[in-house]
């Protein structure tokens, strides 16, 4: 079975043309070398895969006859990647901004609260100082 199919049967990819885009860019070996999608794979192969920054690691069982649930993964391959790996994942989603960057679409209800509150602050000021020049 082709190394781009294997990733996409096994779920590590939505798509089998985003697996080939990954096989392509170097981001997938095999025994610890940069592979072609059309590479073969068979059991006991180790693949590494570079996925959202984390360098994933993963023992070959068994293939798959086509894609499997996401509860029959663990029966094809298993996953030998390293902790620190996972702890990274961690940390990346605690430091992504959740919120949507400024400038870009609509603003949500907390923005607008936030707007009307910065228009209405200065208003306030402004008015006792007004009142004391007169």
């Amino acid at each position: 079975m082709r190394i781009d199919k294997f990733l996409w049967c096994v779920r590590y990819f939505k798509t089998r043309s985003i697996a080939t885009n990954a096989c392509k860019k170097g981001h997938v070996k095999i025994n610890g070398s940069s592979v072609k999608p059309s590479r073969d794979v068979y059991a006991t192969d180790k693949i590494e895969v570079r996925k959202n920054q984390i360098n994933y690691k993963v023992e070959v069982l068994d293939l798959p006859p086509s894609r499997v649930g996401a509860k029959l993964v663990n029966i094809y391959i298993i996953d030998i990647t390293p902790k620190e790996n996972l702890e990274k994942l961690d940390l990346l989603k605690y430091s992504k901004d959740y919120y949507r960057k400024k400038g870009t679409g609509r603003p949500t209800k907390k923005d607008r609260r936030d707007i009307d509150e910065w228009f209405e602050k200065p208003k306030s000021e402004i008015e006792p100082d007004q009142e004391e020049k007169d």
